[in-house]
């Protein structure tokens, strides 16, 4: 998380190697409200790339955005040109929501509205919004479903521009937000649809998080198996889950990840003023479809790929506790524990994590009788007064092992109970200082095997720079300009795949005739990459017509790039790895005077 406010993640889409992921962030939090869509790109859904703003707030009268979902059109169904990346959004202009269409010619790095009316309007709606979109290949269309309340209402199209409604799913757990509809293969073979939203089950006794239900999906409706609903996380703050495909097996594994925090408090957290952000992420969960006794279930765990990034694991062996407490020589803030847990008659077992020196601040997961827990009422919570502090997870009171997968950070703790099928996420604000660990057995002994501890590398995000977005009616501070553009600056108006409303254009000096240069201040190459898009005249660098954008590190060109003859603006991504700690300059080079005699530039960004 870069700074400021973030909250729904929006499921990511694959594109070259890479999930490009999307979340909703305020970067004026605390002193106003409204998101837009932010980007990160990961290749194996543990370290992530800050790229930046890619679906600005207030780029038109319809304000701010909610949550929604990116697609790819690969056979260019809507018209936006084969590969875009289009996205169907909630919208609330005058405080009305519906739902409207914007559009990447970029790979999703920057996205344009495709219009100011929406493509599915209200329709007297007090509650209409977060659409999810699949692509039905049974039926040659998009399916589009959107929570309207206390129901999920489903939607077609041919195109992604025209929607018909066609069906809704009623449920009892209050206002619904963030539906997921998808197929999976189960363990025995068996294919099903599932749909998930989240809901507040509070006023049932059930979980705020991400209920949903296996069941069948004829094209137009959807109809819940007889099971009843399920929930994939039973904690207090594993909110606006989105689930999308392995591309690897896309029918037989999906990933899951979600909001960690809950609406009773959304702004109770410490981090705001200790490191300038609110909003964390759960750990990315592969999830699978497994047939139980009850019937089918989702069975999650943290993704496989986080073993990569260990540094370190610990093998404690076995250890016995006997009606009491046993402390561990390890102590640590962000860790991985398994332990493997065993016994024949006792009251309650478990751990005490993030304990304090004199052991009166921690907070306890492990099982009691017919339910595995987390309790955080010992340590620094953000629901201190409410009732949010234990949460409880069935368990068969016969069953004398388990296997507990406990991932512990900063201000989260996340345990798996055998499985995965059962899960508790919270929100846990430790002091920093309380870093100990203990082992608990009450009313009889527990044997605790196999028990490890993994440390993980430091995956922060490094935040993208914007080193110029041209929206000034003058170029940046620290820009110069010579011959012909001398004294101009960036050209208001449309350019397919514009970022926001102006961007540089040598056009501006006196049209195709006019030659000079622009050059930015000089920089340091403190990221991987060096993003921009482009258009106009292509003229390579050194013919005796050009036009280019150039990178100059020491007096040297080291990168260029040209136009393609277009006035579409298209993507360039500079590898500057290699370069990295130089100085740095972008220079824009237009010295050619006859067609297409001209050159457009937007949205020059730093990223990793």
């Amino acid at each position: 998380m870069p700074d400021r406010w973030k909250n729904d993640p929006q499921r990511p889409v694959y594109l070259n190697g890479k999930f490009h992921y999307f979340y909703l962030y305020n970067a004026n939090y605390p002193s106003e409200v409204g998101t837009a869509w932010r980007l990160a790109t990961t290749s194996d859904g543990v370290a992530f790339a800050d790229q930046g703003i890619a679906a600005p707030k207030n780029t038109n009268t319809n304000r701010d955005l909610w949550s929604g979902s990116a697609v790819i059109d690969t056979a260019n169904i809507a018209g936006f040109g084969a590969g875009a990346v289009v996205m169907l959004v909630t919208q609330a202009p005058a405080g009305g929501q519906a739902q409207f269409l914007w559009y990447s010619i970029d790979g999703g790095r920057t996205f344009r509205p495709h219009s100011e009316t929406p493509v599915i309007p209200n329709g007297g709606r007090s509650a209409f919004r977060d659409p999810k979109v699949i692509w039905d290949s049974a039926r040659n269309r998009w399916v589009a479903t959107i929570t309207e309340g206390d129901r999920i209402g489903f939607y077609t199209s041919p195109d992604l521009k025209n929607w018909t409604r066609r069906s809704d799913f009623a449920s009892t757990y209050g206002l619904l937000e963030c539906p997921d509809l998808f197929q999976m293969r189960a363990d025995d073979g068996t294919t099903h649809w599932v749909l998930g939203m989240s809901a507040n089950g509070r006023a049932a006794g059930k979980p705020e998080t991400y209920v949903y239900w296996p069941g069948t999906f004829d094209g137009t409706s959807f109809r819940a198996d007889s099971s009843g609903p399920r929930w994939l996380d039973h904690g207090f703050d594993w909110y606006g889950g989105v689930t999308w495909e392995d591309p690897s097996a896309p029918l037989d594994r999906r990933f899951a990840m979600a909001w960690m925090n809950n609406w009773a408090y959304p702004d109770t957290t410490p981090t705001m003023a200790s490191d300038g952000f609110n909003g964390t992420d759960s750990i990315v969960r592969q999830i699978r479809l497994k047939r139980y006794a009850d019937g089918y279930s989702l069975a999650s765990q943290p993704t496989p790929a986080l073993a990569s990034h260990a540094t370190s694991v610990r093998n404690l062996g076995t250890i016995r506790v006997d009606n009491g407490m046993v402390p561990l020589p390890h102590r640590g803030t962000a860790y991985e524990l398994n332990t493997d847990v065993s016994w024949t008659q006792l009251e309650n077992m478990g751990l005490q994590l993030r304990v304090s020196a004199d052991g009166t601040r921690h907070a306890d997961a492990g099982i009691y009788g017919d339910h595995s827990y987390l309790n955080r009422r010992q340590t620094g919570q953000p629901d201190p007064n409410g009732p949010l502090g234990e949460s409880h997870a069935p368990w068969d009171p016969a069953k004398k092992t388990a296997h507990l997968r406990i991932l512990v950070d900063r201000t989260t703790i996340e345990v798996f109970v055998d499985d995965g099928r059962y899960a508790h996420s919270s929100q846990v604000f430790a002091d920093p200082a309380d870093t100990g660990i203990n082992l608990y057995a009450t009313d009889g002994s527990a044997t605790f095997a196999n028990t490890t501890i993994t440390e993980f590398r430091n995956l922060a995000q490094r935040p993208a720079k914007v080193l110029s977005g041209f929206e000034g009616t003058s170029y940046d501070a620290g820009w110069t300009t010579t011959g012909s553009f001398a004294g101009t600056g960036p050209l208001s108006g449309y350019l397919p795949g514009m970022v926001g409303k102006r961007a540089l254009d040598t056009f501006a000096g006196g049209g195709d005739p006019a030659t000079g240069t622009i050059a930015s201040p000089t920089f340091a190459l403190d990221r991987n990459h060096l993003h921009f898009l482009i258009a106009g005249g292509r003229h390579p660098h050194g013919a005796s017509e050009e036009t280019s954008v150039n990178l100059v590190v020491n007096g040297q060109v080291v990168r260029t790039a040209t136009g393609d003859d277009t006035g579409v603006l298209k993507p360039v991504d500079w590898d500057v790895s290699g370069l990295q700690g130089q100085s740095a300059q972008v220079q824009v080079v237009d010295r050619a005077t006859g067609a297409w005699g001209h050159l457009a530039v937007d949205h020059l960004l730093l990223s990793d």
